[in-house]
């Protein structure tokens, strides 16, 4: 099931009580949108947002949706992060939106063990992808099994602002850096995608490229965007570029070539390993394994 959603340089959030915004961040140019019912709604505005998400998806998500401009190409996924789903308002969120149409995939909050997430499979239905989120002391002890919990499970996402405020950590690079190295480790256990947190200070551009090549070279997969002005930055961040896609396609290609024994390119063995990063190269750059 996490086969069906595409790896995400990207992830847009926009909060699910503006609706102006949500349309704008469809044709922002991010990867995916994740419009957020939790922490960006506050408590008296949450019943409207869900009308308000609601709308929204019967005009971008699905087969038939009306915002997308056909010249433009497909809308990007629309994910939702819902509340708690073992709460009254997690509840009530997945009351009003697992109906048609549905978004691509529902993002959920504070997941502290495997348990959590078969639950919000059972309240929010079995066959739609489920994005994680490890922001809790309690999921980062548990994020292999988070990670392994549901075919379900499409990426990792990291929750760093929760998670140091839990921790006492400073949202830092340095304190936060054993927590994202778990996140990214549970997520290589099950094949995943890993997505870093957001750069608060979207006019920091300078902060924001040296965050996410950090994040890169950890690891993850793509970065979440608050404005955006981020998305070229995150986008020439987590392309690869032209020079590593060739190469993963000759060693691809060289081990199509193979058969399944023993892999050789320009006089050297290439183990299994390299050929399913070069894979995981040709995923990213939208090219064809």
């Amino acid at each position: 099931m996490a086969d069906r959603f595409p790896p995400c340089r990207s992830l847009l959030f926009v909060p699910g009580d503006r609706p102006d915004r949500c349309d704008k961040a469809m044709v922002a140019g991010a990867d995916a949108v994740c419009v957020d019912l939790e922490d960006a709604v506050g408590p008296a505005a949450k019943a409207g947002a869900r009308d308000s998400v609601a709308a929204f998806l019967a005009k971008w998500a699905g087969p038939a949706a009306t915002g997308a401009d056909p010249g433009q190409g497909r809308a990007p996924p629309v994910i939702v992060r819902v509340n708690d789903p073992d709460s009254e308002e997690g509840q009530r969120d997945a009351a009003a939106l697992t109906g048609a149409p549905r978004p691509d995939g529902f993002m959920i909050p504070k997941v502290t063990d495997a348990r959590e997430i078969r639950s919000a499979q059972q309240l929010l239905g079995d066959n739609i992808p489920l994005l994680p989120i490890i922001e809790t002391a309690a999921g980062l002890e548990n994020a292999v099994h988070i990670g392994a919990a549901s075919p379900a499970v499409a990426a990792l996402m990291f929750g760093g602002f929760d998670l140091s405020a839990e921790l006492g950590a400073e949202p830092k690079w340095e304190p936060l850096l054993y927590a994202r190295s778990r996140v990214v480790h549970a997520a290589a256990m099950s094949g995943l995608d890993t997505i870093d947190m957001p750069s608060r200070d979207f006019r920091d551009l300078t902060r924001l490229r040296d965050e996410a090549e950090k994040a890169g070279r950890l690891g993850f997969t793509g970065k979440v965007a608050i404005h955006p002005a981020q998305i070229p930055v995150i986008h020439d961040v987590f392309t690869p570029s032209p020079e590593e896609v060739e190469q993963a396609r000759r060693i691809v290609e060289a081990d199509r070539a193979a058969g399944g024994g023993a892999v050789s390119l320009d006089g050297r063995m290439v183990d299994r390993p390299v050929v399913e990063a070069a894979r995981r190269v040709l995923a990213r750059s939208g090219a064809r394994p």
